[in-house]
């Protein structure tokens, strides 16, 4: 039963503000049983939490990373896992979430993609993976300090429905409470969902993964593209509603000798004007079955100061490589 339907059911027999202290427990006080809502009757708290579970996703693995970054690998009700991965980093922390078990997206550089679609995740599922996470490592959400990466298993915008609940609660000043700044989401490019994500008053900042500098280029990394072309993505990027605050993020993988020149730099630049963008790269993050390697330091230099002549353009550093925690690397390894 979800908690709107609990909520409904309190209505009918209790003052209804309890349904507004069972809400405000679960995602402000991010209570893990229902038994510990002090601000019920014991009666009540008793009665909640033998009828109903928060259902939470269960830690069937946790893995650390030399670097601070844990990876969970979590078991859902159904018994299929997904994973999310925590962060830590200074003052902030990121979780990186998932919104699908598996991928139906395959691009060749990225291990999720090996594991096809097995199904979509409920809004529930999404947001539990923050809950589960935040609980365990006592983690704040207030001052900025938390940031929710919606670049886990899984196309997001291919569970838009789900995505967009769990946004809405996760944004919810009397639910997690997370600024709109504080989530991204990010897509291979489905575009007629980008336009509906555009459409949304409650949405998260949009990240679209570039990866590629020509169309015949990023239809062999992503044959995503024989659907949605380039230059048709590029257009619904250009008419997509931005806030005052925002910048659409490309971000660009880079595989050595494949997408790494200095020409694959100028033709980023030239796809990319009179956008308002900033670029994220990401030197390949190494995986087995992966045809790809990284490139080398100098050569990921290069590439960065052309782009940032004209965008800002950001390396993003690799975080949990040694438990394949990494971006690209999310397929239920067990070692």
């Amino acid at each position: 039963m979800e908690l709107p339907d609990i909520c409904e059911v309190l209505g009918q027999e209790q003052p209804g503000y309890r349904a507004k202290q069972v809400y405000d427990a679960v995602y402000r006080g991010q209570v893990s049983d229902l038994v510990q809502i002090t601000s019920l009757p014991l009666g009540l708290r008793r009665e909640l939490a033998q009828n109903h579970e928060v259902g939470l996703p269960e830690i069937a693995r946790e893995y650390l990373s030399t670097d601070g970054t844990r990876r969970y690998l979590l078991r859902l009700e159904d018994q299929r896992t997904v994973e999310t991965v925590l962060m830590p980093e200074g003052d902030r922390d990121t979780i990186c979430i998932s919104s699908q078990v598996g991928c139906p997206v395959s691009c060749t550089f990225c291990m999720t993609a090996l594991m096809g679609l097995e199904r979509n995740l409920t809004a529930g599922e999404i947001v539990g993976q923050v809950l589960l996470v935040s609980q365990k490592n006592h983690l704040r959400q207030d001052g900025g300090r938390l940031n929710i990466v919606m670049m886990g298993q899984g196309e997001p915008l291919l569970n838009l429905p789900n995505v967009l609940k769990a946004t809405r609660i996760l944004l919810d000043p009397a639910g997690f409470s997370l600024s709109p700044r504080r989530i991204t989401v990010s897509t291979a490019g489905i575009i007629p969902q980008i336009e509906e994500l555009g459409r949304q008053e409650m949405r998260p900042k949009l990240a679209i993964s570039l990866n590629a500098s020509t169309e015949e280029m990023r239809r062999e990394l992503m044959p995503i593209t024989r659907k949605y072309h380039l230059k048709d993505l590029l257009e619904v990027c250009r008419r997509y509603p931005l806030r005052e605050w925002e910048k659409l993020t490309f971000e660009y993988v880079l595989l050595r000798g494949v997408n790494d020149a200095d020409a694959d730099a100028r033709r980023v630049v030239k796809l990319l004007a009179n956008l308002n963008a900033k670029v994220n790269l990401i030197a390949l993050n190494p995986g087995p079955e992966i045809p790809y390697q990284t490139p080398e330091p100098a050569r990921v230099a290069a590439f960065q100061a052309i782009v940032r002549r004209a965008l800002p353009c950001f390396l993003r550093k690799p975080r949990g490589l040694d438990i394949f925690a990494a971006c690209g690397q999310l397929k239920r390894n067990t070692g």
